[in-house]
């Protein structure tokens, strides 16, 4: 692409301290043992823990890439895709948001390999505890990222299923009793005390379902617990669009989902500015 990263290089500004710089792509985050989420970004896996209680400054440069082609465009579509990629990369098939449409498992989709080995795969039904009751299908390899990615402060399997379609018929069918969407301002707001009974409700909803569904209930599982590093949770949040406001400074109180917390409650959605090309500097 067209900026490579530059972690803490401060030798051509010695004015400032510039903690990276590159495309925005969704942040990685790993569990811990105790339970804790440990956040990096880009391919340098650049920690953003490290960051918090800083007061940093953001900066876009006015250049957004696609995440595909690298090609430099002037708005970007879904997460970071220029128009074309966007129309045609099968992680935009209408199945990506609505598991239930489907048809990897008949051997279709806009590409028959990716579809194979992404989505004619295992999957599961969670639910999570993310400002309210969710349920949500992801890959059987992808947890616990997924719950992560939502902020979710705890998550249990509630059915394993051969494919994507399968799940999908699972949420479809759930979706009157819970949720599919997280309430992202409910979730940067909330604590472990909102929480919901995540066996209670896997029992509750299993019992909901249809008996040929019924059949691919998990078994009984402790649910997994994550924590974010954020100490104190804001009281409101205010969004910041850097297409609209290219530079912000402020404290950074910590981070949950794909979300950076600011003081005084300004929260950047980096998932959503995939793409962008940014620099960091403190």
């Amino acid at each position: 692409l067209a900026l490579d990263e530059n972690p803490t290089d401060t030798s051509a500004s010695p004015a400032r301290n510039e903690h990276w710089r590159g495309n925005l792509t969704k942040m990685r985050g790993t569990l811990g043992n105790d339970g804790l989420v440990s956040y990096t970004l880009g391919e340098t896996l650049f920690s953003i823990n490290q960051l918090i209680g800083q007061r940093i400054s953001l900066l876009h440069t006015g250049r957004i890439h696609c995440r595909i082609c690298g090609k430099r465009i002037k708005k970007a579509y879904g997460e970071g895709y220029c128009y074309p990629h966007f129309q045609s990369d099968p992680a935009n098939s209408p199945c990506v948001l609505r598991p239930e449409l489907c048809q990897a498992h008949e051997g279709k989709g806009r590409d028959i390999e990716w579809e194979k080995r992404n989505h004619a795969q295992p999957h599961l039904v969670y639910l999570a505890d993310s400002g309210g009751l969710k349920v949500g299908v992801t890959a059987a390899t992808n947890q616990p990222a997924r719950w992560i990615d939502q902020g979710a402060h705890a998550a249990i399997v509630l059915a394993e299923t051969p494919n994507r379609y399968l799940a999908g018929l699972i949420e479809v069918a759930l979706k009157e009793f819970a949720s599919d969407k997280t309430r992202w301002q409910r979730m940067l707001c909330g604590t472990e005390d909102d929480g919901v009974d995540l066996i209670q409700e896997r029992t509750r909803l299993g019992g909901l379902l249809t008996e040929d569904l019924q059949t691919y209930l998990a078994k009984s599982s402790a649910p997994t617990k994550l924590r974010y590093p954020l100490d104190t949770p804001p009281a409101k949040v205010k969004s910041l669009n850097l297409g609209r406001a290219p530079e912000f400074s402020g404290t950074l109180a910590g981070v949950r989902g794909q979300y950076l917390i600011f003081d005084g409650g300004t929260v950047l959605n980096v998932r959503r500015h995939t793409g962008f090309e940014l620099i960091i500097t403190g």
